[in-house]
């Protein structure tokens, strides 16, 4: 069987990061996305802009050229898309990682079984067991650069499974002449709640806490703040879902319970890694449901196994974004470098 240097599991920015140390380092690599390039960018809002600058989501050295202080998610697509050409880098698309196993055969070093599921038919001798849509690839070091947007936060409440309710905003257009909760206080919340306002859907905007969140950027919160406060957006602070149904919600706060009318729920509430991925691969989690590394080579308690950018962040996810994050990728490939 042929065994790889290291398999990066995530194309997001820590992930193609740490691909770009592998080649330039001449390291045997492979790169699996279970999506698209950069898929959690890729599934912002269409008009979505960053809160940073341009050069702090730079990878490889490479300009992000933008004419605005704040680039858009357009920009960040064709960027990263620029990066992957300029460097060549070995990407598998829709190709779901699903198990990670480490085996050891007498005699031999450990190496990781790295089995996944595509969308695209497997062909020849990439396809071992003969199934469709099936591989074992294998490599002696892996790299958890998965992100966290793939997994929603869910509020454990009736209702939330129903066909209305959604974890993904895209676009206002669909949600004209409707009646939306929105569930959530920070930018995302806040962003969709204006967005679909002035694309004249009626909005409810409903936050457990007392306020809107501090880390709302600051060109937004004035704007929804205004619109609260005169009445075009409706707010519930200090309220909580209870149950959503067909035509509506439940909610519960300070003046009792209330059935709010609504045709589509938007249930933003943040979301987290995929641990049960890492947990199954042998990873302990600590407090907050991080997983266990050494801060130094942000190797997991699984000798071999690392993780990168937003797969380290447990329930904290505020604490790691793309211009951190970008740089955990090639720390890892200069430690795995050397032991090679």
């Amino acid at each position: 069987m042929s065994v790889r240097d290291l398999i990066i599991v995530g194309a997001g920015p820590s992930g193609l990061s740490a691909a770009i140390a592998a080649k330039q380092r001449d390291l045997d690599y492979q790169v699996i996305e279970q999506g698209v390039l950069v898929n959690s960018i890729y599934r912002f809002p269409p008009q979505m802009v960053f809160f940073t600058t341009p050069e702090l989501l730079e990878i490889g050295g490479l300009p992000f050229m933008s004419p605005f202080e704040k680039p858009t998610r357009a920009e960040a697509l064709n960027y990263y898309r620029k990066v992957v050409d300029k460097f060549d880098l070995r990407i598998a698309y829709e190709e779901a990682v699903t198990a990670i196993t480490r085996e050891t055969a007498p005699g031999e070093d450990p190496v990781f079984a790295v089995e996944t599921r595509s969308s695209r038919p497997s062909q020849g001798s990439a396809n071992p067991e003969g199934v469709e849509g099936r591989r074992v690839r294998y490599a002696r070091h892996v790299v958890m650069a998965i992100g966290y947007y793939d997994h929603p936060v869910l509020l454990g409440i009736p209702g939330e499974d129903l066909p209305h309710v959604h974890h993904y905003y895209s676009e206002p257009h669909i949600y004209y002449r409707q009646r939306v909760v929105v569930v959530g206080g920070a930018n995302s919340a806040a962003e969709a709640s204006l967005e679909m306002y002035r694309a004249g859907t009626h909005v409810t905007l409903v936050h457990r806490g007392a306020e809107l969140k501090s880390t709302i950027k600051y060109w937004v919160r004035p704007d929804i703040e205004n619109r609260i406060r005169e009445g075009s957006i409706a707010a519930r602070f200090n309220t909580h879902v209870c149950e959503i149904r067909p035509t509506s919600v439940v909610v519960t706060g300070p003046t009792g319970i209330e059935e709010l009318p609504a045709d589509a729920v938007l249930l933003l509430t943040g979301y987290r890694a995929d641990n049960d991925l890492m947990a199954r691969a042998g990873v302990t989690f600590g407090p907050r449901n991080a997983p266990a590394f050494n801060p130094e080579t942000f190797e997991t308690n699984v000798p071999g196994l690392f993780v990168a950018g937003g797969a380290m962040a447990g329930d904290d996810t505020g604490t790691v974004f793309i211009e951190n994050g970008r740089f955990h990728g090639e720390k890892i490939v200069e430690v795995i470098a050397g032991r090679i």
